[in-house]
């Protein structure tokens, strides 16, 4: 993985690295380039976040030695990471264009295979692939290796939240309500355009910036309970309210926090276009 950062190691220091890719090292399988991902604790002044120039001219980059890399070795080699493609508003790559997703977890081709998935293209969610660290003998199951919600592989779960109280009685939002996706501002941009085709006036996204976190995070994983927290607060009680499970590590938030604390019920369901295509069927 190359780690772009801006003004450091792109531009023609990109184009050296993969120079010396082909010339040393022409076995390998793949390379991802991700950009530089920055918080507001960041205290390092030369790291910054890329202009749409230089998000555009990594992308040309590495189209460029994808040519060049398959008419050498065969093969594609480097991929950009699908954040490059919503940085600059490209549309992304074919599905072809990917190998068969092996960096799938290195975000490249996640929006692609969503796509996929929540379409209909395919039976079988296509991706996370099992990285490497989930293979390591006594490696703790932790961070992103822990067990998500149980919820992500059997169906829905309701859990947290307020429920609209009757009398003594609490009740769910109803299957048939109105229903919000929660997603990083990356995902929203990827969900928008899927969920708009459906041409349902009762589903909608909920982008939730990462004010936890600041910078330049967007991605849906990164997701905190303190965020989602202040954007439900202002949605209304008795809609449903669809959470991707990418953002639990059991059953917590990376602020620590759980689903029950909340200020709306939420449905956890498994990261991927397939789950969420047959949440949304639900009371249909």
């Amino acid at each position: 993985q190359i780690v772009v950062c801006p003004g450091v190691n792109d531009g023609a220091i990109l184009d050296d690295t993969l120079a010396g890719v082909l010339d040393q090292y022409p076995e390998l399988a793949s390379i991802a380039c991700v950009p530089l991902g920055l918080s507001k604790f960041n205290a390092e002044g030369a790291m910054r976040e890329h202009t749409l120039e230089e998000a555009n001219a990594v992308v040309d980059t590495v189209h460029d030695w994808q040519d060049l890399f398959k008419t050498v070795v065969g093969h594609r080699m480097v991929f950009a990471a699908d954040e490059y493609y919503l940085m600059t508003g490209r549309p992304f790559p074919d599905a072809d264009t990917y190998a068969g997703f092996e960096m799938h977890e290195d975000g490249i081709g996640m929006a692609r295979t969503f796509e996929m998935e929540f379409s209909g293209k395919v039976d079988t969610p296509v991706g996370p692939q099992a990285g490497f660290f989930a293979s390591v003998d006594g490696a703790p199951a932790e961070g992103y290796r822990a067990p998500r919600n149980p919820a992500g592989d059997t169906g829905l779960r309701g859990c947290g939240g307020d429920a609209v109280t009757e009398g003594s009685v609490q009740l769910r939002p109803r299957a048939s309500a109105p229903i919000g996706i929660l997603t990083g501002v990356f995902g929203a941009q990827v969900l928008t355009p899927l969920v708009a085709e459906l041409g349902r006036d009762d589903v909608r996204v909920i982008a939730v910036p990462n004010l936890f976190f600041g910078g330049n995070t967007a991605v849906t994983g990164l997701m905190v309970g303190e965020d989602i927290a202040r954007v439900l607060s202002q949605e209304p009680l008795t809609h449903r309210y669809l959470l991707p499970d990418v953002c639990l590590s059991e059953g917590r938030f990376l602020d620590g926090t759980t689903v029950d604390s909340l200020p709306r019920s939420v449905e956890v369901i498994a990261t991927n276009g397939i789950a969420l295509r047959h949440a949304l069927e639900v009371g249909r």
